[in-house]
């Protein structure tokens, strides 16, 4: 159970903690394949500046550190950051914790990505916080990919005032009792409305996957 200040959204931390107790990551290290994807198509090179919001267990930040990029690499779970780190030694650098709803980067970036970052807030004050971040962190000419989980047609959401509640779940090494976490799932028209509401352009969007995470990704390349 919750039994401090900490918001709602930060539940992650204790379910990567009691997967890391047991010796194993919580997610697949498959990387998110429409990453690499708008990478290339938008000729995103190794002198421009990357910022990834959410990096959790590195399966992204991996991939795409080990070719070159510029890339920093946050996430507000000290035990996600601490575990990239040790796992990716030549990279610790790389890697710090923030919250995006909170802090600010004295530095602009020309891509920034979120995966499956923005369905775990489920209050519009902070989905727009999100955003927000987003918009005032990018560059000029910078772009950033938002992927969440989603068909584009259902909506629904999670009480959160069940997260960090200990839940049953499946996972490859077997049953775990781990934390609850949040969850918000839109439709497109919220999506393309909040994203709009918040000064930022859609250039791009789209439905993908990210096998053994995600069946269904809805994705926005967006811009200021």
């Amino acid at each position: 159970m919750k039994n401090d200040n900490r918001k709602y959204y930060a539940a992650y931390e204790e379910r990567y903690k009691t997967a890391h107790a047991h010796g194993v990551s919580w997610s697949s290290d498959v990387s998110t394949p429409v990453v690499m994807e708008v990478i290339n198509r938008y000729k995103i090179n190794q002198s421009n500046r990357l910022l990834e919001i959410g990096c959790g267990e590195g399966r992204d930040s991996k991939i795409i550190l080990e070719r070159g990029f510029q890339l920093t690499a946050t996430d507000i779970s000290n035990e996600a950051v601490a575990y990239c780190k040790k796992s990716m030694p030549e990279y610790e650098n790389h890697f710090s914790i923030l919250d995006c709803l909170s802090d600010e980067l004295d530095e602009k970036f020309d891509f920034i990505f979120a995966i499956a970052v923005i369905h775990m807030l489920v209050l519009d004050e902070d989905r727009n916080g999100f955003y927000q971040f987003i918009r005032s962190h990018l560059a000029a000419d910078g772009i950033a990919l938002i992927c969440t989980m989603g068909n584009g047609e259902s909506e629904q959401k999670s009480d959160i005032s069940t997260a960090f509640t200990l839940q049953e779940r499946n996972h490859e090494s077997g049953k775990m009792m781990v934390a609850g976490t949040s969850c918000r799932i839109v439709s497109w028209d919220t999506f393309e409305n909040e994203i709009s509401e918040n000064g930022l352009t859609l250039v791009e969007k789209g439905i993908t996957s990210s096998i053994p995470n995600f069946d269904s990704l809805m994705y926005a390349v967006v811009r200021k």
